[in-house]
């Protein structure tokens, strides 16, 4: 698999939906995880970012606008441990609340299913990093519907080891459409370059200026556990 620009990608792409990347920074010294949200319709851009114990929640930016918050409005980043648990809607809660019960991640998953948002049937993507004690991996989860059928669901799992400067990178969307085309195939092997700031600063200069709605970036440090986070609003809050 060829080895992407990040960037690249997000310009080819006026509507990818929901993101995730996670890898390890050029000097192999960080695991790196970043999720961004989009939207089209405006109860989905009435959305930012916000801070909720180690990890963050999305947050009705207007309240008086919410139409519907049931895909919306949800924790996509929580810590529990050692591990950072990152995903595109509520099975985040899933995930963190079984491996607190002794399952894996793959395992947690298998009670979850894409979207019910017919016709597009978005796709839950889920990811973690394992940081502990000088060590580092991370896994990525696609489920989604068997080819646009929804009677089935295709669950997908992927185990990476840490690479110096390369992550992989899973989104929602090949592209915008009406029903709105689903991810295929792995996840896409992308490089990590920068510092935090020029890595968030690369993303979000990256995405549909029309699109894009909330980024969230982290650094952690794999030797010692901490970290450092960045959080950009469209709408700011």
């Amino acid at each position: 698999m060829d080895l992407l620009s990040p960037a690249k990608e997000l310009q080819a792409n006026a509507y990818p939906g929901r993101g995730i990347i996670i890898g390890t920074s050029a000097d192999g010294e960080k695991a790196v995880v970043a999720y961004f949200i989009m939207g089209r319709s405006e109860n989905s851009r009435n959305r930012v970012f916000v801070k909720e114990g180690e990890g963050i929640r999305t947050e009705a930016f207007d309240p008086a606008k919410v139409k519907d918050p049931s895909l919306i409005i949800y924790a996509p980043v929580r810590v529990l441990g050692t591990d950072t648990i990152v995903t595109n809607g509520d099975q985040t809660d899933t995930v963190y609340d079984l491996i607190g019960r002794g399952q894996t991640f793959e395992q947690s998953l298998r009670s979850r299913e894409f979207e019910p948002d017919k016709p597009n049937y978005t796709p839950r993507i889920s990811g973690i990093l394992h940081v502990k004690d000088g060590t580092y991996c991370y896994e990525l989860s696609i489920l989604k519907t068997n080819h646009g059928d929804p009677s089935s669901c295709n669950r997908f799992t992927f185990a990476y080891a840490k690479t110096a400067g390369e992550g992989h990178f899973l989104h929602t969307y090949i592209g915008d459409g009406s029903p709105l085309p689903s991810f295929e195939g792995e996840p896409k092997r992308v490089t990590i370059e920068g510092d935090i700031d020029s890595f968030t600063d690369t993303l979000w200069t990256s995405l549909n200026e029309d699109n894009k709605v909330s980024l969230f970036v982290r650094y952690i440090d794999i030797k010692s556990g901490e970290y450092d986070t960045r959080i950009v609003n469209k709408n700011i809050k």
